[in-house]
């Protein structure tokens, strides 16, 4: 019996995993990327959730575009993005200090804002807070409107109560959708899929429907503390627009040494998300993601498996996807006062 288990992947796959793994590739089966609706410049586009709104199965990552030494780099990744047929931007009040909203806004000039769909992120949990930051993020994006903005860093098991309380950051969101700064609202977070099922169970007490998650789904994270095995299901059936992020765990995946960054994109991209949100900090980076999701064929559940074979045994204590077991990667652990 253990030799059927050690044929699978690596070899050294456990009975333990090569269960976990059937679980996976059993629930994978019943789950499907969204239909594409249509193509631009070669890049399939989906549906997101029930918006109606049709936007790029690869999205462009915020956080990279503040780092180059010289903002024109990060102009023209962005432009570069739009031209090549990616709608869905990502991007957050407190990337690098501000600088990713405003070299975004720079970039978005010139009738770009009309390619985009595009969404920022902030941190505040109470009303006053949640309302100065989205009105710094119109004025650094040089826009009138987002057309998503969703709660960032939804990392604590709090974090729910405090969004939803009286005079929470709901409360700025809300007003600000209806007086047409915001079209959708959502939210992310990276650290437990039981911290996401706690904001949808706040979320459906309080009567409210959430357009949007955001959430890693990669190669690892199907095996451990899964998001994919435990908050998936559950936006396809509510028919909540899921963005996937972290498709090569910000580069950790690929020192595992299991998988490559194409198998990783492709493997998420597989998944039922409306967008995988990628970062890239270079045109060769871009344009590799452009060429994956261009040539874009689903895998099958043989490639899947064999796949998530080799990753299993790399997988199983969370060592390549330390945003989930550390607070390296939590800005608002670093900064509270983001909060509010």
């Amino acid at each position: 019996m253990d030799q059927d288990f050690e044929s699978f992947g690596k070899g050294n796959v456990t009975r333990r995993e090569f269960l976990e793994l059937a679980t996976v590739t059993t629930l994978l089966s019943t789950l499907s990327p969204p239909a594409v609706g249509e193509t631009r410049d070669g890049i399939p586009y989906r549906q997101l959730g029930r918006t109606r709104e049709s936007v790029s199965a690869i999205g462009l990552g915020g956080w990279h575009l503040g780092i180059q030494k010289d903002e024109s780099e990060s102009i023209r990744l962005v432009r570069a993005a739009l031209d090549g047929g990616i709608n869905f931007l990502d991007n957050c009040w407190d990337y690098n200090n501000g600088q990713s909203e405003i070299r975004m806004g720079k970039a978005l000039r010139g009738g770009y804002r009309q390619k985009a769909f595009l969404m920022t992120k902030i941190d505040g949990r109470d009303k006053k807070t949640a309302a100065q930051q989205i009105e710094q993020s119109l004025s650094r994006l040089q826009t009138d409107h987002l057309d998503l903005l969703q709660f960032h860093e939804v990392i604590r098991m709090n974090d729910a109560d405090r969004i939803f309380a009286p005079g929470g950051g709901v409360e700025a969101a809300v007003e600000a959708q209806k007086g047409g700064k915001i079209r959708f609202i959502g939210f992310t977070g990276h650290k437990s899929p039981d911290i996401h099922l706690k904001m949808l169970q706040t979320a459906a007490a309080h009567n409210f429907h959430f357009d949007t998650v955001q959430m890693p789904l990669n190669v690892m994270d199907a095996h451990f503390d899964s998001f994919q095995q435990k908050v998936l299901p559950v936006l396809v059936k509510e028919e909540i627009g899921v963005l996937g992020m972290k498709p090569i765990g910000d580069g950790l995946i690929l020192g595992s040494k299991t998988a490559t960054a194409v198998e990783c994109l492709r493997y998420a991209l597989s998944l039922p998300a409306s967008v995988v949100i990628t970062g890239c900090d270079t045109v060769e980076r871009l344009q590799q993601a452009l060429e994956t999701a261009r040539s874009f064929k689903p895998m099958t559940q043989t490639e899947i498996a064999d796949l998530l074979g080799k990753t299993a045994e790399a997988a199983q204590n969370g060592q390549f996807e330390s945003y989930k077991t550390t607070h390296n990667f939590d800005g608002t652990y670093q900064n509270p006062q983001w909060l509010g």
